[in-house]
């Protein structure tokens, strides 16, 4: 491939096309010690039972082999902090999920971003679906560090992003990895509901996907556990509360792409319309939405359990 632009060049068109932050990194193997984190977590199970977590290792510990020729990893970031909330007399979902489904939306920025840039070969577009390390590779293109939530923070704009990676063939100017700078903060970590959150090293923490209400309500194909239907408030869909805790978030910028806002009909919905879903409703509500990923069985699971917990009016 011919060189035409610079690194510069392609964090300016990514910011044209609404995302929030831009960084580039060396493709190479992930550092030992981020490595043996991974491996830990893998033999202590704390991946619950989302098998594509376990499969593909040495992809995900060193992405040249999951595209030969890789030399750059071009990473974005956009900010999917709610603009429009939902009403407080419906059921909640986690935030991410209030619009179309992430994958779609930020595929098509890359894209669309490899496009305008005139490239047509030597790259790949991936978004949450293949063995890449997301948030590591975020953090060593500069973008932000893995917090003590676990989820990647970008000053300035928080926790609440989708991440997507850029592939490609040719060398770039690199971005400095971002150092932690949680400091002595443990917020997330007493926000947890559930203790899946634990401190773990100075600077670091364990999540326990076993215990994670994202995982039990979204990802977990079984029964909820006793745990997790005691602690999901009246949260139907995921959790945000260790987000919530998080101090970067309270300077977060609402987003405005259209495609994240909620539809007119989930703005609608109150508890007595989420008690009475149909499945036909359901596919009305969340067609090309992320919730479809916990499905309607999954999703009246999480109802029933939410309407147990709530006190009837009398």
């Amino acid at each position: 491939m011919n060189l035409r632009f610079s690194s510069d060049d392609i964090k300016a068109e990514a910011k044209r096309l609404g995302v929030f932050a831009c960084g580039i990194a060396r493709a190479d193997r992930v550092d030992e010690a981020y490595a043996n984190k991974f491996r830990q977590c893998m033999e202590r199970h704390d991946f619950a039972d989302m098998h594509y977590m376990y499969e593909h290792v040495e992809k995900r510990l060193d992405p040249r082999l999951l595209m030969p020729g890789v030399k750059s990893i071009v990473c974005v970031a956009l900010n999917y902090t709610p603009a429009v909330p939902l009403s407080a007399e419906s059921y909640q979902i986690a935030a991410y999920a209030l619009g179309q489904d992430y994958h779609d939306v930020v595929k098509r920025k890359l894209w669309q971003l490899a496009a305008n840039l005139g490239i047509s070969e030597g790259f790949r577009c991936f978004v949450d679906t293949a063995p890449v390390l997301e948030r590591y590779w975020a953090q060593q293109a500069g973008i932000g560090w893995i917090g003590r939530s676990q989820q990647l923070i970008i000053p300035g704009g928080g926790s609440m992003f989708f991440l997507g990676e850029l592939f490609l063939d040719i060398g770039l100017t690199y971005d400095t990895p971002m150092p932690n700078r949680c400091g002595n903060c443990r917020r997330c970590i007493a926000a947890c509901p559930t203790q899946a959150l634990t401190l773990e090293g100075e600077q670091g923490s364990r999540l326990d996907a076993n215990r994670c209400l994202s995982y039990q309500t979204i990802e977990n194909r079984g029964a909820l556990t006793e745990e997790a239907k005691a602690a999901m408030g009246n949260c139907i869909y995921g959790c945000d509360r260790c987000q919530q805790a998080c101090p970067w978030n309270l300077k977060a910028v609402p987003n405005t792409l259209p495609e994240l806002q909620p539809s007119p009909l989930l703005l609608q919905m109150r508890r007595e319309d989420w008690t009475q879903l149909t499945e036909e409703t359901y596919r009305k509500l969340f067609k090309g939405s992320a919730v479809k990923r916990a499905k309607y069985s999954g999703l009246m699971r999480n109802i029933r359990a939410v309407e147990e917990n709530t006190p009837q009016k009398s």
